[in-house]
């Protein structure tokens, strides 16, 4: 980092985990996604030697912080008011100066803007994270975006996300780590999922006993692609496929004009029979179960590539259309040998495409499936898993502290 005048020498900076300090600011900690990450991360830390402290606002994590010899810091980053964010620059100085902070990790937009002057005053090596915002969708002010883009060590969530970042900033590429979200897979575990309900569901969504399902989560929205479901099962009908029900499964209430416009496009196309409208589902872990393929025709990029990490999962194949981050969360050709695939990719609004991908699924034997489910729940596990996430966090912490002043 780059210091200031008034900079006084610091103690020299610790080069493994053991005898370092760590600070992660988040906006609060409350049961979250991202709170839950900076916890696990705090364990691991203290585990290996290291001193970790969390700041940001009151919350139910707090007492499990503490417990297992965390410390928590009272810090309000929720807020973009400007004279607030002055305070809180001089707020996290005094604070780096005065615990020796090695490295500080800011898990937001309003934390990175404000300690990266407080940095500066100091030797901490700083850490910053990008949003699962498509760039163009950012309300942040440029202002913001250059405090996230000037970390030592810049974690984003998927290249996709990052690439816009990189070109504007100027990021070198070294400073960029790519790690993804993580996934709860203790509850999206195919062991764990009874059968009675994804009997339960199947029946409640007409599937016929015996009959194959490709479901298809997500809102029922333009930019997700189920139009292109409606073109394709048309291909595939029109080529012998029989015995086969596709199912949305996500809100359909928010576009009801759309949802008219797919369901009359499936009856003109004379499919309507193949279809079923599912609405929100409460239970994914079930309706993943009782899917034999999962599809992600999105045509505009989500905002995460979540959906089809829980399905990998559940070890079901998935085909997912190249949109966004889609692509980076699953293993298909050319980034990948053939037979190593866990799920298929295909350009998005491309029914032809579609419609071929899935045509291969539905005709691999029982061993091909069964291999491929197998290697799909495996990669889940490998990239997705809160442990992964960690491991793949205290690698970005050590190659700071290795790389010293």
């Amino acid at each position: 980092m780059v210091m200031s005048d008034d900079f006084v020498e610091a103690p020299a900076q610790a080069h493994t985990l053991a005898g370092s300090t760590v600070l992660q600011i988040v906006p609060a900690l409350h049961p979250s996604s991202a709170s839950r990450v900076a916890i696990n991360v705090a364990h691991a830390l203290v585990r290996a030697g290291g001193r970790a402290i969390v700041a940001g606002e009151d919350g139910a994590l707090v007492d499990e912080l503490k417990g297992f010899g965390g410390e928590w810091f009272s810090y309000a980053d929720t807020t973009f008011n400007p004279l607030k964010l002055r305070q809180n620059v001089e707020l996290l100085a005094s604070l780096l100066a005065k615990e020796q902070i090695d490295i500080v990790h800011a898990r937001s937009a309003g934390a990175a803007w404000s300690v990266l002057p407080a940095a500066e005053r100091s030797d901490a090596k700083l850490v910053t994270e990008l949003f699962d915002i498509p760039y163009a969708h950012m309300l942040f002010g440029a202002h913001y975006l250059r405090a996230l883009s000037s970390g030592d060590r810049i974690i984003t969530h998927s290249a996709f996300d990052a690439r816009p970042m990189i070109e504007r900033y100027r990021i070198p590429p070294q400073r960029v780590r790519v790690i993804p979200r993580s996934i709860n897979l203790s509850i999206f575990d195919p062991t764990t999922v009874d059968a009675k309900r994804v009997a339960a569901l199947r029946q409640s969504w007409g599937v016929p006993t015996g009959g194959r399902l490709v479901l298809i989560p997500g809102r029922v929205a333009p930019g997700n692609g189920q139009m292109t479901m409606i073109e394709a099962a048309r291909i595939l009908t029109g080529e012998g496929m029989r015995g086969v029900t596709f199912v949305f499964a996500g809100d359909d209430r928010r576009h009801p004009r759309h949802v008219r416009a797919i369901m009359q496009r499936a009856q003109d196309e004379g499919v309507q029979a193949l279809f079923r409208l599912a609405g929100h589902c409460a239970d994914m872990p079930a309706a993943f179960a009782a899917a034999d393929i999962v599809v992600v025709p999105y045509i505009k990029p989500p905002v995460t590539g979540r959906v089809v990490a829980e399905a990998q999962a559940m070890a079901r194949p998935v085909i997912a259309s190249s949109a966004g981050a889609l692509p980076e969360c699953l293993l298909a050709p050319p980034r990948i040998a053939d037979e190593l695939r866990t799920g298929w990719v295909v350009p998005p609004d491309e029914a032809g495409e579609l419609a071929r991908a899935l045509g291969e699924v539905l005709t691999l034997d029982e061993m091909a499936t069964n291999a491929l489910r197998e290697r799909a729940r495996q990669f889940a596990a490998y990239m997705f898993s809160p442990e992964s996430i960690v491991t793949a966090t205290l690698e970005v912490y050590n190659s700071l502290l290795q790389a010293g002043s």
